[in-house]
């Protein structure tokens, strides 16, 4: 009934029984259901009510309409019988969540008062705050649902909730907030930065041009090597975890098993899913999900809707969802973002755990149960774990091709690298999943920063949290058409320039909190991204330049310039390369691999997004450009577990 197992209590056992009798008596389960019912309670544990509702076999309103008749208690329907306006205390939104409560109606007058509370679960109702609350002498329990709590709350508190979603982070840590913009000190050092290259040129334009186009050749090489290291640590992690296997095999005979934990010691999963403009991939989605290997009666899916998008609203209304998932939607608020409407998500989730799919998003069935035993096993500071994520529709043209490869780079290669190296992990924007006691400390999102993943690992980190990878796979569709994918890479570019900006507030500051591994992360992974793609095509000319021997108009580089230039075009040109290559043979994408000698190209694609970025950094920091789904053409199933 909650998100909190209850107690295999005698009582608790008497109630359950007398429930499935009252559902029997009244024509709302067979007899046959309800011994069905029972064997699976017994395998899946939590309340009986919650499996029976989860996998179909009554409503709702039949549910809790008998256990109110099992405690001889009156029902609520809080839809058709809204509470006393003047009941709704914007303060007390998070404790009727939490415990599932709705404050009705007050009847009696002076010190006779009493507070009709109607109830999903009677035994977390916080009795004596609510006297003291409201100010009465009497509780009087009614039943009413879940979800109509859950509507009540989001009817009534929508300014209370959209205002939290959009402001606590900047209210709580305001110098870790992307909606201000960089602090005193950092234009300060920018403009000291332009002045003192400004000087040199005047002073010696022959020197002021040698020294800039030698600090855009280094730093262009030191984000590379930055990949290069990364890489580096990531195949030694790989390879190491192959050879703990292959140990394994020869001592016992057989691969490691994963622990299996048994459904009745799973916790309730929160699944959040934003949508906007995704009315097409709506069915996939339902039968994604259906797909997880994970107790119906423990899943919580909350599909998030903004009010304005009817197309997928209507989509929505028209399809028979499970009663594990439930449609939300969004209070009106501003930024119109990704992260505000997981805020919104994280305020009504119930789950130990919690993890964000996009609606085409086709997560390997077991990723679950492999994400609770790895919390499992892990230590306190352990608060988000990163699963992998790939292509499905990889050999559609190619952009997806190049997708394909770059991923295959990121999420096996260098996001372990960085957890071998214990830096922070700019999270993906799916399938990250949270401990949400440590997620709610974080202060969830930040609705302001476009790249909010990638912002809430390196904050995480900050804070004394660790991230860690799990090889489990996520299947996306990747982006298949050019000026969809400039705009989406825009938004992410765009996104580690706000994070970097975030971050470099208090360099000592996040020195103390990550160690200068942290702080070398920060300044030649997460800054160092969109530097390496802004000065992508400065190094690339200056390299042809040094190749043809080219002068520039009224000057020559020097020649240990035009060296550097060649050394960086071609050290940047072939380490990419090599990388995506060793990346696509490991999952064995044999038919792509050439592809990774079209880096030079792809480059500047990520170029042009690059700039676009600089300019919307300045313009629209919290702009948010949303990339269209369902554009995969062909076959859309992920690759088999061998080719992955």
């Amino acid at each position: 009934m909650t998100a909190a197992q209850p107690d295999a209590s005698p009582a608790r056992g008497r109630e359950e029984v007398a429930l499935l009798a009252a559902l029997v008596e009244r024509g709302a389960l067979s007899g046959q259901e309800a011994a069905w019912a029972e064997k699976t309670h017994r395998r899946e544990g939590g309340w009986i009510g919650s499996s029976l509702a989860a996998h179909g076999l009554v409503s709702r309103r039949e549910l809790y309409g008998a256990l109110a008749a099992c405690l001889g208690l009156d029902f609520v329907d809080l839809l058709a019988e809204p509470p006393e306006a003047e009941l709704l205390h914007p303060e007390q939104l998070h404790s009727m969540m939490s415990d599932w409560w709705c404050p009705w109606q007050i009847t009696g007058e002076g010190s006779d008062r009493t507070l009709v509370v109607a109830t999903a679960d009677p035994e977390r109702l916080p009795g004596d705050r609510l006297r003291d609350v409201f100010n009465v002498r009497h509780l009087r329990l009614a039943i009413t649902t879940d979800w109509d709590i859950l509507q009540t709350v989001l009817s009534v508190g929508s300014e209370t909730i959209a205002d939290h979603a959009a402001s606590a982070l900047e209210r709580a840590r305001p110098e870790l907030s992307a909606r201000f913009g960089p602090s005193l000190s950092q234009k300060l050092f920018a403009l000291a930065l332009v002045l003192g290259l400004l000087g040199l040129a005047i002073w010696d334009p022959f020197v002021g041009l040698a020294t800039l186009l030698w600090l855009l050749s280094s730093l262009f090489c030191i984000s590379i090597l930055t990949k290069g290291l990364l890489f580096w640590a990531g195949a030694r992690s790989v390879r190491a975890e192959r050879e703990r296997r292959l140990r394994y095999v020869i001592e016992h005979g057989h691969p490691p098993r994963a622990r299996v934990i048994p459904d009745a010691e799973l916790p309730v999963y929160t699944i959040l899913v934003p949508c906007y403009h995704e009315a097409n991939v709506l069915p996939k989605l339902v039968d994604n999900i259906a797909e997880l290997d994970y107790p119906r009666s423990k899943l919580q899916v909350l599909l998030l809707l903004e009010a304005d998008d009817v197309e997928t609203l209507e989509a929505a209304k028209a399809l028979r969802f499970p009663d594990y998932l439930r449609i939300v939607i969004l209070p009106d608020g501003a930024p119109r973002t990704k992260p505000r409407a997981c805020n919104i998500g994280l305020g009504l989730a119930r789950g130990e755990f919690l993890v964000i799919y996009d609606a085409e998003d086709r997560p390997e069935p077991g990723q679950l149960r492999d994400v609770v035993a790895r919390f499992r096993e892990g230590d306190d500071e352990l608060g988000c774990i990163q699963a992998r994520l790939n292509y499905f529709n990889t050999e559609q043209n190619f952009l997806t091709r190049m997708f394909t490869l770059e991923y295959s780079m990121w999420f096996d290669y260098i996001l372990p690298g960085l957890d071998k190296l214990k830096v922070p992990i700019p999270l993906g924007g799916t399938s990250n999943h949270f401990k949400v006691s440590v997620l709610r400390e974080l202060g969830g999102w930040d609705p302001w920063n476009v790249t909010e993943d990638a912002d809430l690992g390196i904050r995480a980190t900050a804070l004394g949290y660790r991230v860690a990878t799990i090889d489990s796979t996520t299947w996306e569709e990747a982006c298949s058409v050019w000026w969809p994918w400039i705009r989406q890479r825009t938004r992410w570019i765009k996104g580690y320039m706000v994070t970097t900006i975030v971050h470099t507030r208090s360099v000592i500051g996040l020195y103390r909190a990550t160690g200068w591994r942290g702080v070398a992360s920060l300044l030649f992974f997460i800054a160092g991204t969109p530097i390496a793609f802004l000065l992508n095509p400065i190094v690339l000319l200056l390299g042809l330049y040094g190749i043809l021997a080219l002068p520039l108009p009224n000057f020559r580089l020097p020649s240990y310039l035009s060296m550097l230039s060649l050394v960086t075009l071609v050290l940047g040109s072939s380490t990419m390369a090599l990388l995506t290559a060793m990346a696509a043979q490991r999952r064995r994408q044999w038919s792509i691999i050439g592809y990774s000698l079209c880096n030079p190209a792809y480059w500047l694609l990520h170029s042009t997004a690059a700039w676009r970025a600089l300019f919307q950094l300045v313009r629209d920091p919290s702009g948010w450009e949303k990339t269209p789904h369902g554009l995969a053409t062909g076959p859309d199933e992920p690759p088999s577990a061998a080719d992955g």
